[in-house]
């Protein structure tokens, strides 16, 4: 729209009003503390988002660990396993062999006992855990007699007491003396075992 002044007077202008210097002031300090605070709390949650990353990036390796410490747990849980298994079956084989050599000891302790003594026939031995019933047959009493010292003599048996000793009747041309005797077998300690406390 185009205006025409018909008046021919000047138009006045429109007056302006003057802005405080004070309230400029006012006005560009708090521009610069908005853009100061924009910027700080910018510069905050760009830190914060930096620390979630790496947290996250920390808690994917913490998984991980775990993860493969989870496996060495049961790989070491089934190593248990199988050590006790073999610790088992190497006790198992240690008392079948102790239990092999006892029998062997006794009757070689034993024989050795009755070679020394003449005279003098075995004709029944029994076992009870350690206690040992010896029945036999002798030439004499006195034959007995050595065998019973030849027994505490050897080291292997304990106790060593005479049940009955008499002579054979049966054979009346024959003389001939039938004995039972008790005692208790000692083994000997395997080499480097600690000896028994009593």
């Amino acid at each position: 729209m185009i205006r025409i002044n018909l008046l021919g007077r000047p138009r006045p202008r429109a007056a302006r009003r003057a802005v405080p210097l004070e309230a400029t002031i006012q006005l560009v300090f708090l521009l610069s503390a908005l853009a100061g605070a924009g910027i700080i709390l910018f510069l905050h949650y760009w830190s914060l988002g930096r620390d979630v990353q790496s947290i996250n990036r920390n808690v994917a390796i913490q998984q991980r660990e775990k993860d493969r410490l989870a496996t060495l747990k049961q790989q070491v849980e089934a190593f248990e396993v199988q050590k006790q298994v073999l610790q088992q079956r190497i006790e198992v084989i240690e008392t079948l062999r102790r239990n092999q050599a006892g029998p062997v000891q006794l009757l070689d302790s034993l024989g050795a006992t009755v070679n020394r003594t003449e005279l003098l026939w075995l004709t029944q031995i029994k076992q009870t855990g350690n206690q040992l019933t010896v029945d036999g047959m002798a030439g004499s009493n006195h034959a007995v007699a050595n065998f019973i010292t030849n027994l505490k003599r050897s080291g292997y048996f304990q106790n060593v007491e005479i049940k009955e000793s008499k002579q054979d009747e049966r054979r009346p041309s024959v003389t001939a003396f039938i004995f039972s005797v008790t005692c208790e077998f000692v083994p000997p300690r395997p080499v480097g075992a600690a000896p028994a406390k009593g």
